[in-house]
């Protein structure tokens, strides 16, 4: 028989390696995650690495697309309030038509005409988060200002053009219309109309012609708002892709990284005990006497 005449080389081995393990069982319990540094599981890190990058475009786009979805259902909002505003001033025109009033009474709906139109001004140079909605993409500027010397007594000083945003691997979305195209395309001028009004109320004639102006102009708008209703469907649509690509990411970054917390625990109680093992071992061989050996 031999007998290893220094044995504490292996047992502190030993000891190194079943603390390691312990280290490594704990720190998977406590973050939940089997790969916590790439030595883990070199395969497994990459995956979850760029799983890592996909979930956080996502969640960027998910940003975006609330930030988006703000400024839309301001626009429709406002729009549907800019349709309010006419369907009064058609009624106060066809009350102002009625040749039973007097000159008093027409100056009188003059003045609410003249509050409808500053109320329109308003609605027209809606902001939403810094940002004119309806300038086109000169949306830094108030896209509607008082000018007394155009026929309309408004001017827009916006552009014609549009905002593109990106929402996703190949999806962009328009999110505006410019105020040219939503106030005073297909032969009509909101502002022009309610203008004509005004004068028709001041003048006494010409009201007839501005109310039917004025129900195109409307019949426009509520047209072009459709375009509004569509990208805030295709935005819901989108966020609920997201959503779902986000949970399936979760899901494959759980496979890939997540812990067996009962496997774990269970090889952490083994370690526990087989180091409390090696530590007794110590601790008897340094009673070792070499006549123990040979009784």
């Amino acid at each position: 028989m031999r007998v290893n005449p220094n044995p504490y080389p292996d047992l502190i081995s030993s000891i190194e390696a079943t603390q390691q393990q312990i280290n490594t069982d704990e720190q998977q319990i406590a973050s939940g995650k089997s790969v916590n540094v790439p030595s883990d599981n070199p395969a497994a890190a990459a995956v979850l690495v760029q799983n890592a990058d996909q979930i956080s475009q996502a969640d960027q786009f998910q940003r975006s697309a609330g930030g988006i979805q703000g400024e839309i259902q301001n626009a429709d909002s406002a729009l549907n309030s800019v349709i309010a505003s006419l369907q009064q001033a058609i009624s106060l025109g066809v009350e102002g038509a009625n040749g039973t009033i007097n000159a008093a009474d027409r100056a009188a709906l003059a003045t609410q005409v003249q509050g409808i139109q500053s109320q329109l001004v308003s609605l027209a140079n809606l902001a939403y988060q810094g940002n004119y909605v309806f300038a086109g993409t000169a949306n830094q500027t108030a896209p509607y200002v008082l000018d007394p010397s155009s026929s309309s007594g408004v001017s827009y000083v916006g552009n014609t053009g549009v905002n593109q945003v990106t929402l996703g691997d190949h999806f962009s979305l328009q999110t505006n219309l410019p105020g040219s195209q939503l106030f005073s395309s297909g032969g009509t001028d909101m502002f022009q109309s309610i203008q004509d009004l005004l004068v028709g109320l001041q003048s006494g004639t010409g009201i007839n012609t501005a109310v039917v102006e004025i129900g195109n102009v409307m019949n426009n708008v509520d047209t072009q708002r459709v375009f509004y209703g569509n990208a805030l469907n295709q935005l819901n649509a989108q966020q609920t892709y997201l959503n779902t690509t986000t949970t399936q990411l979760a899901q494959q970054q759980n496979t890939a990284g997540g812990a067996d917390l009962p496997s774990v625990i269970s090889n952490l109680t083994t370690a526990q005990v087989s180091l409390q093992g090696t530590l007794q071992a110590i601790g008897q061989t340094a009673r070792v006497d070499l006549f123990d050996y040979l009784k």
